[in-house]
């Protein structure tokens, strides 16, 4: 698999062999899920036979309110727990085609809100419409560009320094920032953006100064305020913890954070019948974000009420925070105080001091902005459902699979098809700076000897469009599972790690990775004429009475730095083809999805297959692919499903 680009200046191969499908992860139980369009632009969807359309509707606090961001919509099959997802800009829709009839759950989340979940069960063909409505996350710290008076230059490093941080790149956002802040030390968004992140970096001290400094330069700010006080509270330093929440609750006073953070530090300075007052405050306000949101403060208002003598009230408090599903490290530490304050002669008086209890700072989750949506998480990120009880032969599994790709790398070569590319260029949390569609002419040749496999993909543009989009060309994904092919297997560890449902046929996974002590045959990048081999690891799906591949995936074993390659996500899914002219049946690739960070820019390709057209050549004539071969048609695969 190659992918180049053209610049005279960089020259890209991808030579590995991958797939692509259109802004969303393809896995087993959901088909396709390569619709991203509104329902009301739209009024027809490709689906298969047999299968529905799922039409998410994401709404902001109520409808018919839309998000003003994009959303992480992910469809999961709950016959064996795994599915798909979309990124979806907040104003569309997510639409999933090819959804089997089941049952499935919906999960929707997004930047500064609260993850919602809803169970559906999908009993027809026909649409299906779902809505879910998100509330914000309280305790989520926003981060925009900066506003105020600032240079051009200072604006722009600050513009990139924001994407960083939402993708959680701290070293340069940080750099970014230092070079904006030479120009503009008293803007206060410039100040709380170097606060948040020296609290990221746990260097409390520097985060302090710059929070600090924006409480000053703007005093109205509810969330710099509130994040000044977890700072200062980090650092012990109670009086002015103390000091900025309380500023924080006069500007806001609905925000259940800061009085949890206000408790917290009453709770330090042996004021506990203040602690109690803002504990239970926080836990009433965040009723309404779920039962969990204020953990802390029950945990703060069980110190608290024990503190002013109120054993059996806060031994209650305390089973009501460990009811909620706390840190695992906080289990231990509370149970040893219930039993403590249990088997204490007599109960603590008014007034008097808590001592070795467990601190409430330790239950608050790490400060964050958002997961990494933009790309499906790294294949040794997922643990999928096995089935319980059955075990795997993995030399059976490799023998059957290599067998059937062997099958593969010939069909490949007998035919032709309609090759549609979608690419998109994204930033850090999946919004897409532009995009673009070219439609090619596909076909392969093979070649091989002892020991090595070569397969090359032409794609011809039907309109000369000069270039590639990004100046990238990419080649070779289509054969992602020549990992399995026999010729190959020596270059790999294999582990079969178990038997899955894939549409209700057991189907084995198997997990595979590039041996350092092999030669990389797989994947490389190419630029200005220089091959950079890129190790691999992944998983395939591989139906127990077929061993054909289904679907496989792969990321980079580790980051390329030489070449500037920090990631690379790839997607491959293959199926029957039927040819009813010359009753045939192959087996060949129908999607393939790329997702990569390359060279400070990340970009998302999805190629599809349609229209197979089959050679009338013997299966071991070599094909040269002249422009008169005489060919059949397949039997659709797809059908177009009317509203």
């Amino acid at each position: 698999m190659k992918l180049s680009p053209t610049s005279p200046f960089l020259s890209v191969v991808f030579v590995s062999l991958l797939s692509i499908r259109l802004l969303g992860q393809v896995a087993p139980g959901v088909q396709q899920m390569n619709g991203m369009q509104g329902d009301q632009q739209i009024s027809t969807y490709e689906t298969a036979p047999n299968t529905a359309v799922v039409i998410v509707h994401t709404f902001a606090e109520e409808k018919p309110v839309r998000l003003d961001r994009s959303a992480r919509v992910d469809l999961t099959n709950l016959a064996n727990h795994v599915g798909g997802f979309l990124i979806v800009p907040g104003h569309e829709d997510a639409v999933f085609v090819n959804t089997v009839l089941g049952k499935y759950v919906i999960s929707v989340t997004a930047v500064g809100y609260r993850s919602e979940s809803q169970e559906i069960t999908v009993l027809s063909s026909s649409r299906q419409y779902v809505d879910i409505v998100l509330h914000r996350d309280p305790a989520a710290v926003t981060i925009s560009e900066a506003s105020g008076v600032m240079s051009p230059k200072a604006r722009k490093e600050t513009r990139r320094a924001v994407s960083l941080l939402k993708s959680g790149d701290l070293t340069n956002a940080e750099k970014r920032l230092k070079a904006a802040y030479v120009s503009a030390p008293s803007n206060a968004d410039l100040n709380f953006l170097l606060g948040y992140l020296y609290f990221q970096k746990n260097d409390y001290a520097q985060a302090g100064t710059y929070l600090g400094t924006a409480a000053n330069l703007s005093p109205h700010s509810a969330q710099t305020l509130t994040l000044l006080g977890r700072t200062r509270l980090a650092l012990q330093n109670y009086p002015e913890a103390q000091s900025a929440l309380e500023q924080a609750i006069l500007v806001d006073s609905e925000d259940w954070v800061p009085h949890d953070f206000l408790a917290n530090t009453y709770l330090h300075q042996n004021e506990y019948i203040k602690a109690r007052d803002e504990a239970q405050i926080a836990v009433a306000k965040s009723a309404r974000y779920g039962k969990n949101a204020s953990g802390a403060a029950e945990l703060t208002l069980g110190q608290a009420l024990i503190g002013l003598g109120q054993k059996s009230e806060g031994i209650h408090a305390l089973q009501v925070f460990l009811n909620e599903n706390p840190p695992e490290n906080m289990i231990g530490p509370v149970r040893t105080l219930i039993t403590r304050v249990q088997e204490s002669d007599q109960a603590p008086t008014a007034g008097s001091e808590i001592t070795a209890s467990p601190s409430p700072l330790m239950t608050v989750p790490k400060l964050v902005l958002s997961m990494q949506t933009w790309r499906p998480p790294d294949i040794d990120d997922i643990k999928p459902t096995l089935e319980p009880g059955v075990t795997c032969s993995c030399a059976q599994v490799l023998a059957g699979a290599g067998q059937r790709v062997q099958e593969l790398v010939q069909d490949v070569t007998r035919f032709t098809a309609d090759e549609d590319l979608f690419h998109k260029s994204l930033d850090g949390v999946g919004l897409s700076n532009h995009a673009e569609t070219r439609k090619y002419n596909y076909a392969a040749t093979i070649s091989s000897k002892p020991g090595s496999v070569l397969i090359e993909d032409y794609s011809e543009a039907r309109v000369p469009q000069g270039g590639y989009p990004d100046g990238i060309k990419s080649t070779g994904f289509i054969m992602l599972a020549l990992v399995f092919h026999p010729e190959m297997q020596g270059d790999f560890d294999f582990d079969c790690e178990g038997q899955v449902k894939w549409f209700g046929k057991p189907t084995w996974l198997v997990h595979f990775r590039q041996r350092p002590d092999r030669p990389n045959r797989m994947h490389e990048y190419n630029l200005a004429g220089k091959a950079y081999r890129i190790d691999l690891k992944g998983r395939a799906w591989i139906p127990e009475d077929t061993s054909q591949i289904v679907h496989i995936e792969a990321d980079i074993v580790n980051p390329a730095h030489e070449v500037q390659l920090l990631s690379e996500h790839q997607v491959v899914e293959y199926g029957p083809v039927p040819f009813a002219r010359k009753n045939t049946m192959l087996w060949l690739p129908k999607n393939v999805e790329i997702y990569f960070d390359f060279r400070k820019h990340r970009y998302y390709r999805h190629y599809a297959f349609d229209h197979y057209m089959l050679f009338d050549v013997d299966v071991s004539e070599k094909v040269n692919l002249p422009p008169d071969t005489a060919v059949s048609e397949p039997t659709p695969s797809t059908e177009k499903r009317p509203d």
